[in-house]
C-alpha cells in the first residue's frame, strides 16, 4: 500500500470523514435513509491467511444502520485507487461475496433472514479520469438478448472520481472532505496558501479533532511537495502558514533570477528572453506537469515581453491554456 493510500485509509477510518463523504458526495437517493449515529467500523477478516491479505489492508469497511429497519445494515466498503482498473467490477463482486460470507460466518444474519445490503464505493484519486466500467455486465462477452444473459453475475460499484468533482461544488461545502479533495488538486503557490488558511480555520472552529489535524498536516506536506519540488516542509499544520509565503517567494525568486542570470551572461536581450523562457518552462512543468509541444514552440519563439507576461500569469493560473490566453 503506497503512502498516499495509507493516508487515505487512516483518514476514512475516522467517522467524521465517512459521514461527510457519504452525505455530501454520494447520491442523496443512496444516503438519505442512513442513520449515521449508529456508524460502526467493521473489521475485515475475509482474507486472513491468504496471499492477498496485504492487498486488502487498504480497505475501510463501515456498517451503517438504515432507519427503516433495525435488522438491516448497509456495509460501505471503500477502495482507494490511483489508476483506472478495468477489472474493478470483477473485484467488487469478489469482495461483496467475501463480506457476506464473513457476516454469515459470524452469525450476524438469522436463519432464513436476508443478507444486509452493500454499497461498494470506489474512491479514485488519480491524475487521469476514471474510464473503467462500473458494472460487471459491461465486461461479459455476451449479447443482452442471449438466453444466458439472465444467468450472468450482476455487480456494480459507486464511483467517486475526486478530480471530476466540480470546483464550485467543493467551494460550496464547509467540510474536511471538500478540503481534502481540493488539496489533492494542482494549485499555484497563492492558491495553496489560501487553501491552507481554510484548513487552519476549519480546525480552529472545530475542537477535538487532533488525529485528523495530524493527518491533514501530512496532506498539506504532500501538496507543498507537488507545488514546490525540494521545498522545506514544516512539521506542524499551524507552522505551515507562517513559512509557506517565504517558501513560495524563494521559489519564484529562484526561477526568475536563474533565468535572468542566463540572459545577462549572454549580454543581450535575446539571451535574457531565452533564460526567462527556460525559467517559464520549469515553472509550467512544476505546476501542470507535461507541457505540450505546441506551447513549447510558442515559448521558444516569443519575445521577452510576452514571456514575462506568461511568467506572471503562470504563478496563479488555474490551468495551462489560461497562461497563454490572449484575451487577458
Amino acid at each position: 500500500m503506497s503512502d498516499s493510500d495509507s493516508l487515505y485509509h487512516r483518514l476514512f477510518s475516522h467517522p467524521r470523514m465517512v459521514e461527510e463523504l457519504v452525505r455530501q458526495f454520494v447520491s442523496n437517493a443512496l444516503s438519505s435513509d442512513l442513520d449515521f449515529s449508529g456508524l460502526q467500523r467493521v473489521n475485515s477478516k475475509f482474507h486472513i491467511g491468504r496471499r492477498s491479505a496485504a492487498r486488502r489492508e487498504g480497505d475501510v469497511i463501515w456498517r451503517l444502520p438504515i432507519r427503516k429497519g433495525i435488522d438491516i445494515y448497509l456495509y460501505l466498503l471503500i477502495e482507494f485507487q490511483s489508476q483506472s482498473d478495468v477489472s474493478m467490477a470483477v473485484r467488487t463482486q469478489v469482495y461483496q461475496g467475501l463480506l457476506w460470507q464473513q457476516v454469515i460466518r459470524e452469525q450476524k444474519v438469522k436463519s432464513g433472514a436476508r443478507l444486509p445490503p452493500l454499497l461498494l464505493l470506489v474512491l479514485h484519486n488519480g491524475a487521469q479520469r476514471w474510464s473503467a466500467p462500473t458494472e460487471i455486465s459491461e465486461l461479459v462477452a455476451l449479447e443482452s438478448d442471449s438466453p444466458l444473459w439472465h444467468w450472468q453475475p450482476q455487480a456494480r460499484y459507486y464511483l467517486l472520481d475526486l478530480g471530476a468533482v466540480p470546483e464550485n461544488a467543493l467551494l460550496r461545502r464547509d467540510s474536511l472532505v471538500a478540503l481534502l479533495f481540493r488539496l489533492e488538486r494542482p494549485s499555484s503557490p497563492q492558491q495553496l496558501e489560501r487553501l491552507i488558511e481554510e484548513v487552519i480555520g476549519w480546525f480552529r472552529r472545530h475542537e477535538g479533532f487532533r488525529e485528523l489535524k495530524g493527518l491533514f498536516s501530512e496532506l498539506v506536506r504532500h501538496a507543498i511537495r507537488r507545488t514546490e519540488t525540494g521545498a522545506w516542509v514544516p512539521e506542524e499544520l499551524l507552522e505551515m502558514k507562517s513559512n509557506l509565503a517565504a517558501t513560495f517567494k524563494a521559489f519564484k525568486k529562484h526561477c526568475l533570477a536563474e533565468g535572468e542570470a542566463i540572459g545577462l551572461a549572454k549580454g543581450e536581450a535575446k539571451g535574457l528572453a531565452r533564460g526567462k523562457a527556460e525559467a517559464l518552462m520549469r515553472l509550467l512543468v512544476s505546476r501542470f506537469g507535461t507541457v505540450p509541444l505546441s506551447f513549447r514552440k510558442r515559448i521558444r519563439g516569443a519575445k521577452l515581453a510576452s514571456i514575462e507576461r506568461w511568467l506572471s500569469r503562470a504563478l496563479d493560473a488555474h490551468d495551462l491554456p489560461s497562461v497563454f490566453d490572449q484575451s487577458r
